[in-house]
């Protein structure tokens, strides 16, 4: 009796000899590459200018005969930059097709696999510690996520955001194909951090507003029971904030009036236990801009908001994703230990490391904390 086996691309018949077999796999044989993703304390990300190419790079490179793509991923860093760093952390590994690299024929591109690693939030320290060879790197430079598309290749700076919003959203390393998720989250269908972010780039204080201070902004970190907040993602810009907006003459001496009523406008939210935590002064235009501290009871359908005519898409998220959506300021760490004393205060537990979840449908929250 004859035995079989199925081959990737053959029907049954007569098992193949090791060498045959193993021709046929090396006929199906891709590439293999790395980059590397780091950031600086601002959520801007390292580029590479080179000689060779008009646009610009992730640190990284092919990865070399009897290496591990993190193996070659931290050699690279190390011709490249000059730092000895450890990679161990995997943020998404893209197929890229023969077709998508417009290499020429002589090349015979089969196509790659290239893993992108997280490379960190560097120091100022570890950026200055930065050493270029003398030939092919000619200069790094940190860029916003929104610029990354007018410095890489189009199907890098795709590979790119999608590794940085894998990154914010803690859900584990994603599987690209031509730089585009498989399995897109919410953050990639809504194109988060393709626009530049709004600065809030002010002095936090945790007190009261001085009553010489005019308002001009009031944001509430709205939480839900499990620590998480609500967040505002523009459908149309990939934008994101915290539910508020600017103070009206009809709730002048009411502190809480704008948190929830901008809640109830853009996202449907009710509130209880509005408390203020502090707030952002603008040394150029003497205000303030207010953050308040609140628990989600209840969230209705998704609303048009009247101000915008958009409908947010509602989002929870951790407060320190929300910051890495939408401010990655220099007070940020500020804000976020006063918003943290006001969850601890409301008897709130701290949020564990997950994915960003879409919020669509109506939600009632029970309050009872423990």
């Amino acid at each position: 009796m004859t035995t079989t086996a199925s081959t990737p691309d053959k029907s049954p018949g007569p098992e193949p000899t090791d060498e045959e077999y193993g021709i046929l796999r090396a006929s199906g044989a891709l590439w293999a590459g790395c980059s590397v993703l780091i950031t600086d304390r601002h959520g801007q990300v390292l580029v590479q200018h080179v000689d060779y190419l008009d646009t610009c790079l992730l640190p990284g490179g092919a990865v070399d005969k009897g290496e591990s793509p993190a193996q070659a991923a931290a050699r690279e860093l190390q011709e490249e930059l000059g730092v000895a760093l450890t990679v161990d952390r995997g943020l998404a590994v893209d197929w890229v097709s023969v077709g998508s690299v417009g290499a020429p024929a002589s090349m015979r591109f089969p196509g790659e696999l290239l893993h992108v690693f997280d490379g960190g939030t560097w120091s100022d320290e570890q950026i200055a510690a930065i050493r270029l060879p003398e030939r092919e790197i000619t200069s790094i430079e940190f860029v916003e996520p929104a610029g990354l598309p007018g410095l890489l290749a189009a199907r890098d700076a795709r590979r790119a955001l999608s590794a940085l919003r894998a990154r914010v959203n803690a859900g584990g390393a994603v599987l690209l194909e031509d730089g585009r998720p498989i399995a897109p989250s919410v953050l990639d269908t809504v194109g988060i951090l393709r626009t530049p972010q709004a600065r809030h780039h002010y002095p936090f204080h945790a007190a009261p507003v001085p009553e010489h201070l005019p308002v001009r902004q009031s944001w509430v970190w709205a939480f839900a029971p499990d620590g998480r907040v609500l967040v505002l993602l523009d459908p149309d810009t990939g934008a994101a904030c915290l539910p508020g907006g600017t103070p009206e003459t009809r709730g002048h001496g009411d502190p809480e009036a704008t948190p929830r009523r901008e809640a109830a406008e853009e996202a449907a939210a009710e509130l209880a236990d509005v408390v203020c935590v502090g707030y952002l002064s603008d040394p150029e235009e003497p205000s303030a801009r207010v953050r308040h501290v609140a628990t989600l009871t209840r969230l209705g359908a998704p609303p048009v908001d009247p101000a915008t005519g958009r409908t947010h898409i509602r989002v929870l998220a951790t407060p320190e994703q929300a910051l890495e959506l939408f401010d990655r300021g220099p007070s940020a760490g500020d804000q976020l230990a006063a918003v943290h004393r006001a969850r601890a205060a409301l008897g709130l537990p701290a949020a564990q490391p997950q994915p960003v979840t879409e919020l669509g449908d109506p939600v009632v929250w029970d309050l009872v904390t423990e």
